[in-house]
């Protein structure tokens, strides 16, 4: 992925391609040894990781199923098969994990890998950038919500676009593992769906008894071009490289029918060459680089309009996309939950309402030497109920969303200073029968490139990936959770020479505090720091 931009020109176009995924860098070791980091990036660095944590394995017999093993040079997909295992029985695992282990020398750019079962998407996933030396690198994904595609022999499907040439150098070689692990009386199997169902053409046709229905959509702004950074395009009035013709807001929508049945904020990625100095990036990835998450929606209160037996029609869009625009992909499972004491569940659509969706731009030109604004402001508020008559009586759903985003991007004439301050929210509530669950997310960006004197690039930038939960029942907290996943760095390299010229230096930071349900043991607050690519500083304090 390329942005046309003239500071990545400059750097002869450092670039990027790019469910709940964890990078599993090496094993928590505690605080490194306090030796001094060296002056500035040599032909070596510590190989990535993240601050998140590892996924939690039962302490139950496991089986190991592998799924592909390939090497990457070009954009030929890896195709095999995959047959459930025998030894830890036949569809109630406990948990299931997959992992993918990398490894990559030379030069390359980051790239955007997918991988799918049956054309059900499993794990999406971007790759760091190499050392001359050589790097390895592993991700590790909760895939137990796949159950039902896990327990029949299926297709495998796996792709990591690459190009090796002269210059670029690196074959991506990964192996992805499937460990499952069998439930016992101690350790039961939780509750998953019935069916998931891949959305690989707008017609679905659902079972008639579905009584539970979420929509996951792996939304990526990617592929080259301005989508990679939508957050920064500009309406065509401002004299900046990266164009849209109604400014940076975005919003990815889901429609039953034509009518519009989810909506949510996509996460603003920063892959492992952005922001013009992949020298941010070589040892601690931005939240979600190599944790492509998807955004999940309920469409329960849809469920009775499908359950006709008649086909239906469910898309999704990108919503800010300059009409005709490529640079977006939207690959999207169905996950349903059926009653299976009924052979139709019966019920009705009752309530449809949404705000008119805002996103507007202002452009305040640079005054003689001065900075170009551009501030952004966007909303969407959409509420959606319905009901079900299931087996176990009368059951009401509704569904309210509402999303926000606001930025000021400033930059001078011919780019040589870039910066963005942004920040997004997604404020989710929903009511199913005597549960309410509310979740409030927030995305930030506070950031700026400068191309100055002796062609020294610097960046400074941080990110923040914040989530909190809580459910309610009879008025009471009977759950609830907080994550925050924060980056920081700043790095400068001098841009135009060769590698082994550029004199690089940076700095990074990375935290990931989880609090609450799901987390181990109730809290997990861990803190990586790096210096010219050294492991400098790894912190658990819970």
């Amino acid at each position: 992925m390329r942005r046309r931009h003239r500071i990545t020109g400059l750097l002869g176009a450092i670039a990027l391609t790019a469910a709940t995924l964890t990078a599993a860098g090496p094993a928590y070791a505690g605080t490194p040894a306090a030796d001094p980091p060296p002056a500035e990036f040599g032909t070596d660095w510590h190989d990535p990781l993240t601050a998140a944590p590892p996924v939690t394995r039962p302490a139950t017999r496991s089986c190991r199923v592998t799924l592909a093993e390939a090497q990457f040079r070009d954009f030929t997909p890896y195709r095999g098969a995959y047959t459930p295992p025998t030894g830890c029985g036949a569809d109630g695992w406990a948990k299931v994990v997959l992992r993918l282990d990398g490894k990559v020398e030379g030069r390359q750019y980051d790239r955007l890998g997918h991988l799918s079962l049956g054309g059900v998407e499993v794990l999406r996933t971007s790759t760091p950038q190499p050392s001359p030396d050589g790097i390895t690198w592993s991700v590790e994904k909760d895939v137990t919500r796949y159950r039902d595609t896990l327990t029949r022999p299926q297709s495998v499907e796996m792709l990591i676009g690459n190009v090796v040439d002269d210059t670029y150098t690196g074959v991506i070689d990964v192996k992805v593992t499937l460990t499952f692990y069998a439930a016992d009386g101690r350790t039961k199997a939780p509750d998953t769906p019935d069916r998931v169902l891949p959305l690989t053409s707008p017609a679905v046709t659902t079972p008639r008894n579905t009584e539970r229905l979420l929509a996951e959509v792996y939304a990526t702004g990617s592929g080259g071009g301005c989508e990679e950074y939508w957050y920064m395009t500009t309406p065509e009035a401002a004299p900046y490289s990266c164009k849209a013709a109604d400014g940076p807001h975005r919003e990815v929508r889901v429609s039953v029918d034509g009518q519009l049945a989810g909506i949510a904020a996509p996460f603003p990625t920063v892959w492992t060459g952005g922001w013009s100095n992949p020298f941010l990036w070589y040892v601690t990835p931005g939240p979600r680089a190599f944790d492509v998450q998807p955004v999940r929606y309920d469409l329960t209160p849809f469920a009775a309009l499908l359950n006709d037996g008649r086909p239906h029609r469910i898309e999704v869009s990108v919503a800010g996309v300059p009409a005709g625009q490529s640079g977006w992909s939207t690959p999207t499972n169905l996950l349903l939950w059926q009653d299976e004491a009924r052979e139709v569940v019966t019920g009705a659509l009752t309530r449809h309402e949404q705000s008119d969706p805002t996103g507007h731009s202002r452009w305040t030109p640079a005054a003689p030497g001065g900075q170009h604004r551009l501030d952004t402001e966007g909303g969407h508020r959409l509420t959606v109920a319905g009901h079900l008559n299931t087996s176990h009586g009368r059951v009401a759903t509704t569904v309210t969303r509402t999303v926000r985003g606001s930025s000021v991007h400033r930059w001078t004439d011919g780019e040589n200073q870039d910066a963005l301050t942004a920040t997004w929210t997604d404020e989710e509530s929903v009511t199913h029968g005597p549960s309410t669950t509310r979740t409030d997310r927030t995305y930030t960006m506070d950031g700026e490139t400068t191309l100055g004197a002796g062609d020294r690039l610097r960046t400074v930038l941080s990110l923040g990936d914040r989530a909190d939960t809580v459910t309610l029942r009879g008025g009471r907290t009977v759950d609830s959770s907080r994550f925050d996943d924060r980056y920081t760095g700043d790095a400068t390299y001098t841009a135009n020479v060769p590698r082994d010229q550029r004199h690089a230096v940076a700095t990074t930071t990375a935290r990931y505090r989880w609090y609450g349900s799901g987390a181990p043991g109730g809290c997990y607050d861990r803190t990586v720091a790096t210096a010219q690519g050294t492991l400098t500083a790894d912190r658990l304090r819970c």
